[in-house]
C-alpha cells in the first residue's frame, strides 16, 4: 500500500499529515533542549553542594583522619564525579539529539515543499488543459449550431418559389464554409480532448502517485529518524551508566569504610594527656593542734593539686585579663605530655617538607647559573645571584629550626624514641651531590613546567567529538598532563604525542 495509490485524492490529508509530522520533530527538539537545560542546572547544583560541604582549612585536614569524616568527603568526591556524569548526558543529547535532528528537519522541510511545490504545478497544468478544452469544446458548438442555422436557411429559400438562383447559391455557399468551420473546430476538440485525457491519465496514474510516493518516503524517513532520536534519550545515559554505578559504588564504599572504633582510638590519639588519674586524699587531722616549727609555714595546710574535674566548666574572664594572658610557649611546653610531643612532630614534619622544597629551588638554581655560565646567551649568570642568596639563607633558617625542634621533641620523649624521627629528617640537611657533566642537560631547568602529574589507565572508550577533546580506548594507558580542577575534565597526553582533554570519571589512576 502507497500513498501514490490510495490517497491520490488525498492530497490536503497528505499536506497536513506531513505538516504534523515536522511539528512533532520540533516539539521533540524542545522536549530535549529542555531536559538538557534540566541536567545542566542539576550538574551545577551538585558541583555547588558538593563544594559547599567540602572540607577546607587545617582544622578540617585534621578531621578527615576520621573515618566518617573521611567517607563525607570521599562522598562529596564522588558527588562531584556524578555531576560531570551529568553535564556529559546534556552535552551527548545537544549534539547527538538537537543539532543532528535540527539540521535533519530543515532538509524535510525543503524536500517537503520541492514535492508539494511540484504537485500543484501539475494540479495546475492540468486545470490549464481542462479549460483549452472546454474552450475548444464552446467553440465547436457555436460554430456547429452556426453551421446548422446555414443549412436550415438553404432549405428554406429553396423551398421558397420566389427565390432566385444567386440567392440559392449564395445560401448554400454560407452554409458550405459554416459547415467546414464546423468540422475544423470538430477536429480541434477532439484533439484537444485527446490531448487532455492523456494528461489526466498521467496526472493521477503516475505524476501525482510518485509525489505522494516521495512525500511518503520523506515522512517515513521522518518517523524512523525520529525513533532513533527517542531511543538516543535513553541510550545517551546508558552509556554513563556504569560510571554513574561506580560513583553509587564509592559511595556506599566510603560508607563502609567507616569504623567507629578507630575513629574512637584515633581521638583517643590525638588528645590523651599522658597525666596520671588523682590518687586518694589523704587524712589532714587538724586536732593535733599547732606544731612548733621552726619554718616559716607552722600550719598544715592543705596540699595544691592538680586538675580534679575533666568536666568543670570554663570560667570567662574579662576582656582585659585576655590581653594579658600569656602567649603559648614556643616549644609546646604548655601542652600536656602527648599533645606536646604530636605539634613536636608536626612542626618537625612542617619544617622538613619546607627544607626540602627549598633544598630542590636551591639545585635548581645552581643547574641554571650553570647553564647560563657555559651558555651566555641563554642569559645573565649574575641576575641569579640575589635568589641564590636568599635561598641558601633559608636553608641555614630551616635547618636551624629543624634541629631546634628536634632537641624540644627529644626532651619531651626522652632523648632515645626520637632518634628514628631525627634520622628520617637527617638526610635533608645534606645537599644532594651534582650529577656529572654527561648526565647533565642544559634544559633540565625547564623540565619542571612539562612534568607530568602522573599516569593512568582509560576505564571506558570515550570519543572526543567537541574541540579540545581526544579520543580514548578502553585500557590504554595515559599520560596526565593536568589533573581536575573541579570541572571534571583532564588533559592527558596518549602515545602517539595526542593531547587534549577527556572526562575524569573515566580513567583510573595508575601508582
Amino acid at each position: 500500500m502507497d500513498w501514490g495509490t490510495d490517497l491520490w485524492d488525498q492530497n490536503d490529508v497528505i499536506d497536513k499529515h506531513t505538516q504534523s509530522g515536522l511539528d512533532l520533530v520540533e516539539r521533540y527538539i524542545k522536549f530535549v533542549k529542555e531536559r538538557t537545560e534540566i541536567e545542566q542546572s542539576y550538574a551545577k547544583q551538585l558541583r555547588n553542594l558538593s563544594k559547599k560541604y567540602a572540607k577546607r582549612g587545617s582544622k578540617d585536614e585534621q578531621d578527615c583522619r576520621f573515618s566518617n569524616h573521611a567517607a563525607l568527603q570521599e562522598i562529596l568526591n564522588e558527588m562531584n564525579d556524578y555531576a560531570g556524569q551529568r553535564e556529559l548526558i546534556a552535552e551527548n543529547m545537544m549534539t547527538n539529539i538537537c543539532v543532528e535532528l535540527t539540521k535533519f528537519l530543515q532538509d524535510l522541510k525543503q524536500d517537503r515543499k520541492a514535492h508539494l511545490s511540484d504537485a500543484k504545478k501539475a494540479q495546475q497544468n492540468l486545470e490549464s488543459s481542462f479549460k483549452l478544452l472546454e474552450s475548444t469544446k464552446k467553440r465547436f458548438a457555436k460554430e456547429w449550431g452556426e453551421a446548422d442555422k446555414a443549412t436550415q436557411q438553404v432549405e428554406k429559400i429553396e423551398s421558397d418559389p420566389n427565390a432566385i438562383k444567386i440567392d440559392v447559391d449564395k445560401a448554400r455557399q454560407h452554409a458550405h464554409a459554416r459547415t467546414h468551420t464546423a468540422e475544423e473546430c470538430r477536429s480541434d476538440y477532439a484533439a484537444q480532448l485527446q490531448k487532455f485525457n492523456q494528461e489526466q491519465k498521467y496526472f493521477y496514474y503516475s505524476e501525482i502517485p510518485q509525489i505522494f510516493n516521495k512525500l511518503q518516503d520523506l515522512d517515513e524517513r521522518r518517523i524512523r529518524r525520529l525513533a532513533e532520536g527517542y531511543s538516543q534519550f535513553s541510550d545517551l545515559e546508558k552509556k554513563v551508566q556504569p560510571i554513574i554505578s561506580k560513583c553509587l559504588d564509592g559511595i556506599s564504599a566510603a560508607g563502609a569504610k567507616v569504623d567507629e572504633k578507630q575513629d574512637s582510638l584515633l581521638l583517643v590519639e590525638q588528645h590523651k594527656s599522658g597525666f596520671e588519674r588523682p590518687g586518694d586524699l589523704d587524712f589532714e587531722d587538724y586536732t593535733q593542734g599547732i606544731k612548733a616549727a621552726g619554718s616559716d609555714s607552722s600550719l598544715n595546710l592543705p596540699k595544691v593539686r592538680g586538675k580534679l574535674w575533666p568536666f568543670s566548666r570554663k570560667h570567662k574572664t574579662s576582656s582585659h585579663a585576655e590581653k594579658h594572658l600569656p602567649p603559648p610557649a614556643e616549644d609546646f611546653s604548655h601542652l600536656p605530655p602527648e599533645q606536646r610531643k604530636k605539634m613536636l612532630q608536626a612542626k618537625i614534619d612542617d619544617v622538613s617538607k619546607k627544607l626540602h622544597m627549598t633544598l630542590e629551588t636551591s639545585e635548581a638554581l645552581e643547574k641554571m647559573k650553570g647553564v647560563y655560565e657555559q651558555n651566555p646567551d641563554m642569559g645573565n649568570p649574575t641576575i641569579l645571584e640575589p635568589q641564590i642568596s636568599e635561598t641558601a639563607q633559608n636553608i641555614g633558617y630551616l635547618r636551624g629550626e629543624l634541629a631546634k625542634y628536634e632537641t624540644w621533641l627529644s626532651e619531651a620523649v626522652g632523648g632515645d624514641e626520637c632518634v628514628s624521627a631525627i634520622n628520617n629528617n637527617h638526610h635533608l640537611t645534606e645537599k644532594p651531590a651534582e650529577p656529572s657533566e654527561n648526565q647533565y642537560n642544559i634544559y633540565t631547568e625547564f623540565d619542571d613546567d612539562f612534568e607530568d602529574c602522573g599516569r593512568c589507565t582509560a576505564l571506558y572508550t570515550f570519543e572526543g567529538n567537541s574541540e579540545g577533546t581526544i579520543s580514548v580506548t578502553d585500557g590504554e594507558l595515559l599520560t596526565i598532563m593536568e589533573e581536575d580542577k573541579g570541572d571534571g575534565w583532564m588533559r592527558v597526553v596518549r602515545a602517539n604525542g595526542e593531547e587534549g582533554f577527556i572526562p575524569a570519571s573515566y580513567v583510573k589512576l595508575v601508582s
